[in-house]
This record gives structure tokens, C-alpha cells and sequence, in this order.
């Protein structure tokens, strides 16, 4: 942190906890410079960017003073989602492409990514080894890279497995090309065109893009911002109308970073396996956690092989080499046919390169690193959020994982806000991304992994002004 940003925020927090009241003088440049031997220059920078925080305003031949800000801001949470349960058909896709498109538009703040930062990824090391086995393997054949996948890999992944709580059988595990194509294998394994599908409601848009591709159709489930889907209106949608197949994210979904309880996931399994249901659970963000340990998954309460677990290193370890699986439970060898069927093959390399990290150096370590930094980051994005944009605004409590939901005033258009924050350089994510319906028109999802500095405080500044023209 540079001298002026903690001398700034050393002086935010004396606002935020009461020492200097709204409308008080606080102490000169020049006598600040003096008493915490600063340059005139460093001072003038940290009131500056108090400036536009928000905190203090100058006054001409007058001095910097606390300045007077609206006493209600952020004051409810997220309410419980409550989406009108009917089979539709999925299109999605043209609005995520678009999106995702402008993410590297002019260097734009990338608020919107659904990417992880790399900078915290170990993508150095995993390149040393990568480059090592190719220079060691000139030729081998396909067949070494069918699946289920390399061998030693797939024994890490059950190693790790088990020492997350979960003990798995190897032969169960198939690797492949991230977690999207795992999610895809197992739709088209348990489901066939034309069949309804249920998910939550926001959900993430991998799973509608799957629905989509799959020529199925989706319905959303009344799901809530802290517990999850409601297992109360799903039971009830199952009772009037086939369902194939449903889609969770049960920990730290996105957009919404829930954490469901232990026992509501068992109760989910339960209602699926009464009714002879698979669940095709996502479980990309499990390995960042907030908490003191890691969450349980739906996969630890499948008796009947019916819960498909899909995973990745994508969102842990690194985005590049795009390596997945999933635990397909009685739908085992369908997926690997249709795995065969649809991409034949996992690159061997980045498989190799993978492996060689996770036996030899220290995973745990990382992501004791990365679950630390993605823990502040969100405090401070949640506190920014809840400062400065307007009042009716509320935002999501994510137990893990690296995105944070926000609902805006209804009276904001989350894509006009979008094309408006992209003129200005900043990148967001729509809420229409997350839904076959317009119930999120009005919200946007937000992405803290990256470092916070100046340039995502003032672009979080700037994009509440825009939202403030809406209203």
C-alpha cells in the first residue's frame, strides 16, 4: 500500500468510527505533513482520493471538511427469489457471448469478469513443469490420453477428495476439458432434448448455456440469497410436472455465493433420490471457502449414484489449462462414451502439469493465500457498494468463492447500465446473463478477486453515479 492511500485510509477510519463528525475541519495539509512526515504532495494525494470516496469536501480558502452523507444507504439484504414455475426454452447465449467480449474492451475495469485474477494463480510453476514434460515426451500416442484420463492425475484428484471429507472411488473420476464440458457430459447423459430441467433462480449462465445446447428447457426455482435453493417449491414443481435433471451450485454459487447447510443438502438428495432425480451438482468454487473448513458437498449424501459432482482446477489453480472431472456416480460409463464421443481427449500435458504441481508443491498453501485475499477483498468491495450507491440497494453475503450480487433500485436497467458503464471503461455483469426470465433486470454481479486499488475504488464510485442518473 503507498504512503497516501494509508494515510487516507487511516483517515476514513476515524470518519467511519465517529472521531471526525460530518461537517468537521480536519487538520491542514501542511500540519499533516508535519505530524505524520509526509511530503505536501502525498497528503494532497490522500485528501484527494478521500475527496473521491466521497468522504471529505475542500472548501475554498476554508480547508477539508467531513463531508455530510446519506443516513440510509445499503439497509436490506437480498430477498429470497421467487420465479413463476414454468418450463422455458433457454436463449442466453448471444448476451453472454457479447459480454464476455467486452471484458478486454479497452482495457476496461473487469467488474464483470467471470474469470479469477491470474496474478494469484502459481501459472510460473505450472508453465516450468508443462515445459519439462515437453521437452521430455517428443511423441506419444492417443491413446494415452483417452479417458478416463491420466492416471496419476486422477489419483490426486482423489487423494484430494478425501482430504476435503469425500472418499471416492477412482474408477468413478473422468477427466475433462474444465468443468464445462463435465456439466455438459452429464446433462446429455441423464437428459435428452425437449426435457425440463430445474435450476436455481439466479443461476449461473454455464448451466442455461448447457440447457441451451442440449435443446432443453429450464425452470427456475424460488431459491434463497443465504440457504439455497428452496427444496420446499422444488418438491412441489416436481409433484405437478416432469423434471429430467436438476442443476445446483450448492456452495458459493454464482451470482449469489450462498453456502447451503449440511442439512439441506442432504434434504435435496433425498427429495432427488425419492423421485429418482440425478443432480448435476457444480462444484467449481468448493476449494474457496470463506470459513474454517471445507463445505461438504451433495455428492457426500448420494446412496443411489444419482448426484454427478463436476469440478475443475480452473478456478483454484489455474484458468489456462482448462483440466476437469467429475464423479458421475451410476451414469459413469455413459459419460465416458459420450466424453469419447464429443472431444475424444484431455491434453496429456496440461494433465501432466497439473499432476506434478499437486504432488510436488504446496496446493494448500496457495489457497490458504488466495481464500485470504478473496475474503478481505469482499469486505472491502461490500463496504464500497454500501457507501456510495444509492439507497435501496442490496447486495449478497457470499460465504466463499469471488463474485458479489448486487440489486439495484427497480428503476434501473442493468444492460442500459451496462452499455453506459462500458463507454466509461468498466465492465459489469447483467442480471438478465443469470435468467430465462426478466426478473433480474434491475441487479448486477460484481467480481472482487482482483487486487483493490485506486482504479476499482473511483470505477466503483463512478459506476454508482451512473447508476444514480437512472433514478
Amino acid at each position: 500500500m503507498k504512503f497516501y492511500e494509508k494515510l487516507a485510509n487511516d483517515i476514513d477510519a476515524l470518519i467511519g468510527s465517529g472521531v471526525l463528525l460530518p461537517g468537521e475541519r480536519i487538520p491542514s495539509v501542511r500540519h499533516t505533513s508535519q505530524q505524520h512526515k509526509l511530503s505536501i504532495t502525498t497528503v494532497l494525494r490522500a485528501y484527494a482520493l478521500l475527496e473521491s470516496r466521497g468522504a471529505i469536501e475542500s472548501r475554498p480558502q476554508s480547508g477539508y471538511f467531513v463531508r455530510k452523507r446519506a443516513t440510509a444507504l445499503v439497509s436490506r439484504e437480498i430477498q429470497p427469489s421467487n420465479p413463476q414455475p414454468v418450463s422455458v426454452e433457454v436463449d442466453v447465449s448471444q448476451l453472454v457471448l457479447a459480454t464476455l467480449r467486452s471484458i478486454g474492451t479497452n482495457e476496461a475495469v473487469p467488474l464483470g469478469s467471470p474469470y479469477p485474477d491470474p496474478s494469484l494463480f502459481p501459472w510460473q510453476r505450472v508453465n516450468q513443469y508443462t515445459n519439462s514434460i515437453a521437452r521430455r515426451h517428443h511423441s506419444w500416442s492417443l491413446i494415452d490420453d483417452l479417458p478416463p484420463g491420466n492416471e496419476e492425475l486422477i489419483r490426486q484428484i482423489a487423494r484430494r477428495h478425501l482430504e476435503n471429507g469425500l472418499s471416492v472411488d477412482p474408477h468413478e473420476i473422468i477427466v475433462t476439458v474444465g468443468a464445462t464440458e463435465a456439466i455438459n457430459l452429464c446433462l446429455q447423459a441423464v437428459a435428452k432434448p425437449g426435457d425440463t430441467i430445474a435450476v436455481e433462480s439466479p443461476t449461473f449462465y454455464a448451466m442455461l448455456h448447457a440447457i441451451e445446447r442440449m435443446g432443453m428447457r429450464a425452470i427456475e426455482v424460488a431459491t434463497d440469497p443465504n440457504e439455497g435453493i428452496s427444496i420446499e417449491a422444488l418438491e412441489k414443481i416436481i409433484g405437478e410436472q416432469r423434471i429430467a435433471a436438476c442443476m445446483v451450485m450448492p456452495n458459493f454459487q454464482n451470482p449469489l455465493g450462498f453456502q447451503m447447510s449440511d442439512q439441506r443438502k442432504a434434504a435435496l438428495v433425498d427429495l432427488l433420490a425419492r423421485h429418482e432425480i440425478p443432480a448435476i451438482e457444480n462444484g467449481v468454487y468448493n476449494e474457496l471457502y470463506f470459513g474454517e473448513s471445507h463445505p461438504t458437498s451433495l455428492k457426500s449424501y448420494d446412496k443411489k449414484g444419482l448426484v454427478l459432482h463436476c469440478a475443475s482446477f480452473s478456478k483454484s489453480l489455474s484458468s489456462a489449462y482448462r483440466i476437469g472431472w467429475t464423479l458421475a456416480g451410476r451414469y459413469r460409463d455413459r459419460v465416458e462414451k459420450l466424453k469419447f464421443l464429443n472431444t475424444l481427449t484431455t491434453s496429456s500435458i496440461s494433465q501432466m502439469a497439473i499432476t506434478e504441481y499437486l504432488k510436488n508443491d504446496g496446493f494448500d498453501h496457495h489457497l490458504r493465500r488466495v481464500r485470504k485475499a478473496y475474503a478481505q477483498q469482499a469486505n472491502i468491495m461490500a463496504a464500497t457498494v454500501k457507501r456510495f450507491f444509492p439507497d435501496g440497494t442490496r447486495i449478497s453475503r457470499p460465504k466463499g468463492g469471488y463474485v458479489l450480487w448486487v440489486e439495484l433500485p427497480e428503476a434501473v436497467d442493468s444492460m442500459k447500465l451496462y452499455h453506459r458503464a462500458l463507454e466509461s471503461g468498466i465492465t459489469i455483469a447483467p442480471g438478465r446473463m443469470f435468467s430465462v426470465s426478466n426478473a433480474y433486470k434491475h441487479c448486477i454481479r460484481l467480481n472482487y478477486s482482483y487486487p483493490w486499488t485506486t482504479e476499482i475504488d473511483q470505477a466503483l464510485i463512478l459506476l454508482a453515479k451512473l447508476i444514480g442518473e437512472f433514478l
